[in-house]
């Protein structure tokens, strides 16, 4: 079965980022032979003066297909892990979610949006949890991580939002790769100009070091911007100072 995970207020300034953390439980859920795990996404939530955030408000989500009867192995490992390795003055909050038993996809990923624009609270977040059979605890601080580790489900689900954590590794011929060679390197849906078209697989992307890619329509992509150097190559990926708004 396809399930979200999603952890949010696990660090601070000095901490281990949540992003890592996430990658951590990805790789343990599949060294237990629990499941495959999929890419970790960063989701950014409202920054605000009355959000209680410990770091960046950025929850983190990665996909998993499980097996049933591991999903309560599962969630009792993330517990320990987060109440373990969250960093001191962190709220660290879980959320997880088997897609298909959702009864309304489209209330929590609503809720998503919500959290990039408005302050929200833990009782929303349990109150929606529990309408939607979806689990979510608190391991630590005042648990507030619970409202964005709801809100990156959502988010995750909508298929719409987020940055992958990391960077794509691409080896290039000084700084150039075409689109077939670059997607033959990365898992990506394709390389997409910042205007939502799908370039060619022979066309030319000039690479910047620790290009960033993003979650749309469901797929992971590389996204570049227009150049004009006048040696016929139009296209650089797009720095990730332009990619917040994903």
């Amino acid at each position: 079965m396809n399930v979200l995970i999603c952890i949010d207020d696990t660090d601070n300034l000095e901490s281990r980022g949540t992003g890592e953390l996430a990658t951590i439980m990805a790789k343990e859920i599949e060294r237990r032979s629990w499941g495959r795990c999929d890419f970790v996404t960063r989701h950014q939530l409202l920054i605000h003066p009355d959000v209680p955030y410990t770091s960046h408000n950025s929850s983190m989500c990665f996909a998993a297909d499980l097996d049933l009867a591991n999903l309560d192995a599962v969630i009792a490992y993330a517990s320990d892990f987060l109440r373990d390795e969250s960093a001191v003055g962190s709220d660290p909050g879980l959320c997880v979610s088997v897609i298909d038993q959702l009864a309304d996809p489209e209330a929590i990923i609503a809720y998503g949006r919500l959290a990039k624009k408005e302050v929200l609270n833990k009782k929303m977040a349990y109150d929606l949890a529990a309408q939607l059979d979806v689990h979510l605890s608190e391991h630590g601080g005042t648990g507030q991580g619970v409202v964005g580790a709801l809100a990156g489900i959502g988010l995750r689900l909508s298929g719409n939002d987020g940055r992958m954590k990391g960077w794509l590794r691409i080896e290039t011929k000084n700084g150039l790769a075409s689109v077939g060679d670059i997607t033959a390197q990365a898992p990506l849906g394709g390389v997409r100009t910042m205007t939502g078209e799908l370039l060619a697989a022979t066309e030319i992307v000039e690479v910047d070091n620790k290009p960033k890619a993003v979650l749309l329509d469901g797929q992971i992509y590389l996204m570049v911007s227009p150049i004009d150097n006048g040696d016929g190559v139009h296209w650089r990926t797009t720095p990730r100072s332009q990619l917040k708004k994903f």
